[in-house]
């Protein structure tokens, strides 16, 4: 079974159309990318995935759950991650992760909380207020809260912003070493084309809502004759709209 099936989804705000009719399904234990500029669509479809925006039109299956009427039995087994949603800053780094872990009823709870803190180097920061942290320390929280309840579908928006190279490299092996283990789906956003090269399986290319493209790194850089995904992502970036496939 898919992990995630998503047919003819669309999202509009009045006459814009920030998703136009995508589908697309993601196989069980794979590491998709979802890939575009700004304004894309990217953060819009992950937030329909989560079932904090609803669609405008289209179906949205999740581990076996249809998202419009049984979205509550996906979201336990699910979870999210991005650099760019603050979590509560007066709380400490602890008690964020004491809510979250208790929102998703784990167990043991303390001993989840020093492991993840153990693996993200976040021991010496667990009694922080969130608000004091870094840009790198706060992406670290974020992949502790992602974690938290040992996830099967991963939905991940940059998840090594603001990290030097070797926490990023760090990261990306982390996660593919959890998806080895535990057989955990993952969805990428990112804007980092040698991540997605490395971690992803196949891709899916959005532009103005739209797919554009899609396939597996290495047959996008052949189809486009470009050397690496960065160069296809320009290609596809600042190709006039009626050129792109």
């Amino acid at each position: 079974m898919d992990a995630v099936v998503v047919e003819h989804l669309t999202k509009s705000y009045g006459p814009t159309l920030a998703v136009d009719d995508v589908s697309f399904r993601i196989p069980t234990g794979a590491t998709i990318g979802l890939l575009g500029g700004n304004g894309a669509g990217k953060t819009t479809t992950i937030a329909m995935l989560l079932g904090l925006l609803l669609p405008t039109a289209g179906r949205i299956q999740v581990l076996g759950h249809d998202m419009a009427t049984d979205r509550f039995a996906a979201l336990a087994r699910m979870n999210f991650s991005s650099p760019y949603i603050s979590l509560p800053h007066r709380l400490s780094v602890a008690e964020n992760l004491r809510v979250y872990a208790h929102l998703y009823g784990v167990p043991r709870t303390q001993a989840r909380i020093a492991e993840l803190a153990d693996l993200l180097d976040l021991t010496t920061l667990l009694d922080r207020p969130a608000g004091q942290l870094s840009a790198g320390q706060k992406t670290r929280v974020a992949l502790a809260k992602s974690l938290i309840n040992r996830p099967e579908l991963l939905l991940l928006d940059e998840p090594t912003a603001s990290l030097d190279p070797d926490t990023g490299d760090f990261v990306r092996s982390l996660l593919e070493r959890y998806r080895a283990q535990s057989g955990c789906t993952i969805l990428l956003a990112s804007h980092n084309m040698a991540e997605v090269e490395r971690m992803c399986s196949d891709v899916v290319m959005l532009r103005a809502g739209r797919i554009v493209d899609r396939g597996a790194p290495a047959e996008l850089i052949s189809r486009y004759g470009r050397e690496d995904l960065e160069q296809v992502f320009l290609d596809i970036a600042r190709a006039p709209t009626e050129h792109v496939v």
